[in-house]
């Protein structure tokens, strides 16, 4: 019930910002939105914001605040650190790929291709994208889950879908 609640919070905040915020880019809306303000941090300890705030257009899964305090929370302070800035920066291009991909482009190409289809992200690795269960889910290269639990969230270069954890690369 408490997951219910907080997908229903989440999916009514996020078609409000994506009512009154249609002019924003995706980084704007994920600012807005309280949910993804460690999305936010770690874009800026990565110096990423620049990038998506650019033309794109871009697709990006966003994890929540809960799905990166999935991450041990160690693992995730050394991450934000200065240090390891090519390597956050990895993990967060891995979230994101060329192009606006709706829920509606995504079902198509999953109908297409039996079930899966193979996103190329902007590091350059590949993330599987597949129907299980009812679901639509995100795999990565180290065959781990996370749930799309929304999507369409339009920024004016690009949309976000809303993911449960963060997919790591290799």
């Amino acid at each position: 019930m408490k997951k219910l609640a907080f997908i229903l919070t989440i999916t009514m905040t996020l078609a409000l910002s994506n009512t009154a915020t249609a002019q924003e880019t995706i980084v704007d809306v994920a600012v807005g939105n309280d949910d993804f303000s460690t999305l936010v941090t770690a874009l800026k300890a990565a110096d990423l914001v620049g990038a998506l705030q650019g033309d794109g257009p871009f697709t990006v899964f966003a994890p929540t605040n809960d799905a990166f305090a999935k991450i041990d929370s160690n693992t995730l302070n050394s991450l934000l650190e200065v240090k390891n800035q090519k390597a956050l920066a990895n993990i967060l291009t891995y979230h994101v790929v060329s192009g606006k991909l709706t829920a509606t482009d995504v079902v198509a190409a999953l109908k297409k291709g039996n079930g899966t289809v193979e996103l190329k992200a902007l590091n350059g690795q590949v993330l599987t994208v597949m129907k299980k269960d009812g679901k639509i889910w995100l795999k990565d290269t180290s065959g781990n889950y996370s749930e799309i639990i929304a999507t369409d969230v339009n920024g004016s270069n690009g949309v976000i879908h809303v993911i449960d954890t963060v997919v790591m690369p290799k």
